[in-house]
């Protein structure tokens, strides 16, 4: 995908063309034929076994058989596709969404501040055609505790009160409980009529919707992921971890969108989700309203904060940048001071002409933007200019192509048949070792032969292991090297790291050296403030140093999408146990035994990439949280001096 809009020979002139879209529908045919063929390859096979006499052999073709089924029905062995969704509150991410999915009105738009921070799954509901939610809430002992800081932070008439913190808990009180709720004592709440029906939620741990309607239900599920400033009372956001919802589109059959809350909420809980539901990513979108997109600093903000949880840490091989709300533009305004000089300005369909000029412009500028930056060598990027109110309203200046939600589409459409391709194509292989498996038995030959070919093949096992093991520890004693360099370094700078988001030195205007030292302390080390726009994280702070030390290093032993020469994966893939590539027979026993080898081979190898994949997560982050839990117990006796302080 290109930077660049569609090319017409008039560009300021609507026509009735339409760009021609990918055709998938000859790619799903010859996907479904192989299956079927395949399929029936299989079901001779059980027919014909069902008959045989009861061996170790039968068993396990039948178990595989078993597998293969149970694989076809129901895709556990392939994990789905997750993309992960950022923007701030206005930027039109619900929207975009509604419109990707053909749903104008499903997902509720318009909500802000910690509201925002909510983990929200859109997927996939496959069985039937309803629409469903499942809403997971925080534990009693967790809204207690909540509740109780929420009213000390109210409380906190000192200099070192923090606005952030103030601001959260009134807007998570007056959610709940309504205007001005947030005046009263503890026990003034626990009494108010609401409390009863908040009892009941935490009580149920779990709560799920399904309706046949969307609109009904967009409205049932909107009480627990939407706010009402106007109308205060009754939201039960602020007691909800996380919602999961279900729809039936079959542009979500094998993907996963994740709304990736950045800003909002101070929460352990929901900071804890969001960060590994980011480490699920395989691609994210980033979201910027077009009228401020290509100067806003927002974006690539975020993208600093959070790379390495997409990278390292996690899985993203690509971006998507869209820009949205491309048709809100004035026609006028835009030739005055953004239209260049030395090109001839349009005379007719005018609003057409600047919309599709501003569009090309602003990608541009975020490609320019993107080669420029660190991330052009960890991932690819892609650039969209959206307008989802065209999209929807046809009567408005744009063709339906120019609203790029079509592309959006066959965005996902793509990622589908694909997927689809490498199950049918892990369903062909298994099929094809089993007849293997079953012809190399089928061969005529003595216990003397089959001895000596497992002999032969055990010898191998042996050595490549040990290949295999050798390149494995070169690859640790790298790490520890670059780790052990990254320790002294942090151990000698610590304090300096410490200051740099802690110190009575900040600049004027951006919070006090105290303030964020509480909303530190009260969030074990990670603080989101609205002063600054970032996310304050001391745990990662102290760490830097030692990822900074092992970035390389890992970057290439665990690479997310390319090849490095060394990486663990390629190591897996280069091991093997047929060490000969030369030719047997077709009728020979040896020629079936390496196809089976060979297939059984290749389902290890996924697998075992797979695992890599979680355990590269696990020893990334695993600097950061062992320097948290050495951190707890300072954070837990800074919390208690502030309640100390504060009652008295």
């Amino acid at each position: 995908m290109t930077s660049h809009g569609t090319k017409r020979k008039h560009s300021n002139e609507p026509s009735g063309s339409s760009t021609k879209r990918p055709d998938n529908s000859s790619q799903e045919l010859g996907t479904d034929l192989i299956m079927k063929q395949t399929k029936d390859v299989i079901k001779k096979i059980k027919q014909n076994i069902a008959v045989q006499d009861s061996t170790d052999l039968k068993t396990y073709i039948i178990d595989q058989i078993s597998n293969m089924d149970m694989m076809n029905k129901s895709n556990t062995n392939r994990k789905k596709v997750t993309i992960g969704i950022f923007g701030r509150s206005g930027e039109g991410k619900s929207s975009l969404l509604n419109a990707v999915l053909g749903e104008r009105y499903l997902l509720p738009s318009g909500s802000s501040g910690a509201c925002t921070a909510i983990t929200t799954q859109v997927e996939g509901n496959l069985s039937d055609s309803d629409y469903t939610a499942e809403i997971e809430f925080i534990s009693e002992q967790e809204w207690d505790s909540q509740l109780r800081d929420l009213l000390l932070d109210l409380s906190d008439k000192t200099e070192d009160k923090n606005d952030d913190m103030t601001k959260i808990a009134i807007e998570k009180i007056t959610a709940l409980y309504g205007a001005n709720a947030y005046k009263k004592t503890l026990e003034e709440l626990k009494k108010d009529a609401k409390s009863a029906k908040i009892a009941e939620l935490l009580l149920m741990k779990k709560k799920e919707i399904s309706n046949a309607n969307s609109s009904n239900f967009a409205k049932e599920i909107s009480k627990f992921i939407q706010h009402s400033r106007s109308n205060p009372g009754n939201w039960y956001w602020p007691i909800v971890k996380s919602v999961s919802i279900k729809i039936p589109n079959p542009l979500l059959e094998h993907i996963v969108f994740v709304d990736i809350p950045g800003t909002g909420d101070c929460n352990k809980t929901r900071d804890s989700l969001w960060k590994s539901k980011l480490g699920e990513c395989s691609m994210v979108w980033i979201i910027s309203a077009i009228n401020r997109g290509t100067t806003d600093e927002d974006p690539w903000e975020i993208l600093k904060h959070c790379v390495c949880y997409m990278t390292q840490a996690g899985e993203c091989k690509s971006i998507n940048f869209i820009f949205t709300k491309t048709d809100d533009i004035d026609p006028e305004e835009y030739i005055r001071n953004e239209w260049p000089s030395e090109e001839e300005k349009p005379d007719k369909y005018l609003k057409t002409a600047c919309i599709r000029k501003r569009n090309i412009c602003s990608k541009e500028t975020v490609r320019e933007s993107f080669e420029n930056s660190k991330l052009k060598k960890k991932m690819a990027l892609n650039i969209f200019t959206v307008s989802t109110r065209a999209f929807f309203d046809k009567t408005l200046c744009l063709e339906h192509s120019d609203t790029e939600i079509p592309k959006l589409q066959d965005v996902l459409k793509n990622l589908n048949n694909s997927i689809n391709k490498d199950l049918a194509r892990d369903y062909v292989n298994e099929a094809k070792g089993i007849l293997s498996l079953i012809k190399s038995v089928q061969s005529e030959t003595g216990n003397v032969v089959q001895t000596g070919v497992h002999n032969k093949l055990e010898q191998n096992l042996c050595k490549a292991l040990e290949k295999l093991g050798w390149q494995f520890d070169m690859l640790c004693c790298v790490l520890e090297k670059c780790l052990s360099d990254g320790v002294e370094e942090s151990e000698r700078l610590c304090l300096t790291s410490a200051c740099s988001i802690i110190s009575p030195n900040l600049p004027h205007g951006k919070g006090g050296f105290h303030k964020i030292l509480k909303a530190l302390c009260k969030n074990d080390g990670y603080h989101w403030s609205n002063a600054w726009g970032i996310d304050l994280d001391l745990n990662m702070v102290l760490a830097q140093h030692m990822h900074k030390n092992i970035e390389e290093e890992f970057d290439s032993i665990f690479p997310v999408h390319y090849k490095t020469g060394k990486s663990v994966q390629e190591q897996i893939e280069k091991f093997s146990i047929i060490q000969s590539d030369c030719e047997h027979p077709r009728a020979s026993m040896f020629y079936h035994i390496d196809n089976f080898i060979k297939r059984e081979e290749i389902k290890l190898k996924m697998e075992l990439k797979r695992q890599v994949i979680e355990r590269k997560k696990e020893i990334y982050l695993s600097i950061t949280n062992t320097i948290k839990d050495a951190m707890v117990p300072s954070y837990a006796s800074k919390r208690s001096l502030t309640i100390y302080r504060l009652s008295d």
